[in-house]
């Protein structure tokens, strides 16, 4: 007796439809540092129960998007304080030049290729008229670290990475001046791939810790200047 498939559906859970548009409006600033994310008016928003709503807030909780408050619920993220900044950067620096250095033993065709597309992304991006779209670009950047960690074939170092993961699009969602740039970006990522596709260990851990300096350089200023306006 036959029994008929089970019926496939493509259709996308409410939880992630919310998480997808809560995680938009953060990333462009609709909702602002410290802005109270309220369950029930959240749920008139997007037009579903409580539930998908809550949902959506854990995994962003778990980014560091969001905190979690207890007795009082949920709201954005407070902007790194310049100390903060400089400490999370220091602990990058620690960890992404000795992952690159493991990738770099470890490099494949298929992990160069996922790099390079990567960086294709941050470069259509830079070419577009206009603001390149912040959601793009933060997810291709992501992508690049992670293919980075994850090719270190250290499940430890890469979990320790994991937990930068939402720090890092945090200290960025704010951003008002160059750090977000793609060209820059897009730039010192290729620079990164080259020494991997080289299988320069030490030239990997070296191009990422000038990535990471830069970038800290950059991001520095973009708080600097958010102070000024606030």
């Amino acid at each position: 007796m036959s029994r008929t498939p089970p019926r496939q559906t493509t259709r996308q859970p409410l939880a992630d439809q919310v998480h997808g548009a809560l995680l938009g409006q953060l990333v462009d600033g609709r909702r602002k540092p410290d802005e109270v994310l309220n369950l029930v008016y959240l749920a008139r928003e997007f037009g579903v129960s409580q539930t998908p709503v809550r949902e959506a807030l854990a995994r962003l909780e778990s980014t560091g998007l969001v905190i979690r408050e207890a007795h009082k619920g949920y709201r954005v993220a407070p902007l790194f304080s310049m100390d903060d900044l400089r400490k999370f950067m220091d602990a990058r620096l620690v960890l992404e030049p000795a992952l690159a250095y493991e990738a770099a033993l470890r490099v494949t065709p298929e992990f160069l290729d996922r790099l390079s597309e990567t960086i294709e992304h941050l470069e259509a991006g830079a070419h577009l008229p206009g603001s390149p779209p912040v959601t793009s670009f933060l997810r291709a950047d992501e992508q690049f670290h992670a293919a980075i960690a994850h090719q270190a074939d250290n499940p430890f170092l890469e979990d320790a990475w994991g937990s930068f993961g939402g720090q890092a699009q945090r200290f960025r969602l704010y951003a008002r001046t160059s750090s977000t740039a793609p060209t820059t970006t897009a730039a010192e990522h290729r620079a990164i791939l080259d020494a991997l596709t080289r299988r320069d260990a030490e030239g990997a851990s070296s191009a990422i810790r000038v990535h990471i300096e830069n970038a800290r350089i950059r991001a520095l200023q973009d708080r600097q200047a958010v102070a000024a306006e606030d």
